[in-house]
């Protein structure tokens, strides 16, 4: 079993149970050993089978914040209130059901892991049912020299090591599952040098810098590492209402020319305040059918469900291809887009 201890009040979900320090907590001294040592710790791959920016995204990053605010690496808000290690977030529920697999992130000996909790979201069963067990399942692998990496939130049933059993960078550890305090199936991965919380982006630089330097990942993972303010997880259309809980499950009906109406949805994540967010949908004659803009946010938005529709004419659609674009407005500069579309 993983030693656990209880994780700070409730904040968001994916807080982490055992040995949570955050470098605010660090000592100077502390601070500097990480720094100093960072550069020549273990070389990380993608700890997830997927694709960044394709088929995983990253939803939160360290909070370096040493006081009561959140900001990441990039003096950004792409996290929050002690967030110690970096969220791997898959498209919706269906992904997770169909299997991600979750990847040792350099070699080492399994020193710790847990099974048996079980996957359903903190929503539904209140954060007062995971006190203790908020990491979910979990495995800790160490490294040699006082590194180890922590990979959480995995599906109940799908661990594949065992304690002691030596694995290879990108061995197969578990899947992504929905156990512990989270709301969404997503991988959380914490990397400790001598139990401080050691930021994988940034481990050589100054909370203040925002700035990487001395980034732990290899170069391969690391060309997608890329980081972005923001980025689309879902699109879509379907053929009627959509909500939230509907695009999480995966659960939407299927747009159809007869259907009651034609709704292009988008589901974005790491907004910022003052983003103004646009969804237009346009015919096969170039007409427009539907569109939407949204006043600028007046806060960081974790994520949003943006959607666009009409009801359909008597008649139904006219055949051809239906095309929706969506794209952020930033400081007066178009920040992040995607289109998409769909033929009747």
């Amino acid at each position: 079993m993983l030693p656990l201890r209880k994780a700070p009040t409730a904040r968001r979900a994916t807080l982490l149970s055992f040995t949570l320090l955050a470098l605010a907590a660090c000592s100077p001294s502390q601070t500097a050993e990480v720094e100093e040592t960072a550069r020549i710790g273990p070389e990380l791959v993608l700890p997830v089978d997927c694709v960044l920016g394709q088929t995983c995204e990253i939803q939160n990053y360290v909070d370096r914040d040493p006081g009561a605010g959140a900001q990441d690496y990039f003096c950004d808000s792409r996290s929050y209130q002690d967030h110690n290690g970096v969220d791997f977030r898959i498209p919706d529920l269906a992904a997770q059901r169909a299997g991600v697999a979750v990847l040792a992130a350099a070699p080492g000996v399994v020193s710790r892991l847990r099974d048996g909790v079980a996957d359903v979201s903190v929503k539904t069963i209140g954060l007062a049912a995971v006190d203790g067990t908020e990491c979910g399942n979990g495995v800790v692998v160490d490294h040699g020299d006082g590194w180890e990496t922590q990979y959480c939130h995995l599906a109940r049933g799908s661990l594949v090591v065992d304690q002691g059993e030596t694995v290879a960078a990108g061995q197969p550890l578990a899947q992504i599952g929905l156990s512990g305090q989270t709301e969404y199936p997503h991988l959380h991965f914490t990397v400790r040098k001598d139990g401080v919380i050691v930021d994988p982006f940034a481990p050589g630089a100054d909370a203040s810098l925002c700035e990487a330097r001395g980034a732990l990942w290899s170069q391969a993972a690391g060309d997608r590492m890329v980081y972005r303010r923001g980025a689309v997880l879902n699109t879509g259309f379907a053929s009627g209402a959509v909500s939230m809980e509907a695009v999480e499950e995966a659960a939407i009906a299927p747009a159809a020319r007869s259907a009651p109406a034609l709704v292009a949805y988008v589901r974005a994540i790491g907004l910022e305040a003052g983003d103004v967010q646009h969804l237009k949908v346009t015919g096969p004659d170039g007409a427009v059918v539907a569109e939407t803009r949204i006043d600028p946010l007046d806060r960081a938005k974790a994520q949003y469900l943006l959607y666009a529709g009409r009801r359909t004419p008597p008649k139904g659609w006219p055949p051809g291809t239906y095309r929706a674009r969506y794209w952020v407005e930033r400081g007066g500069r178009e920040a992040l887009s995607r289109g998409f579309n769909i033929r009747f």
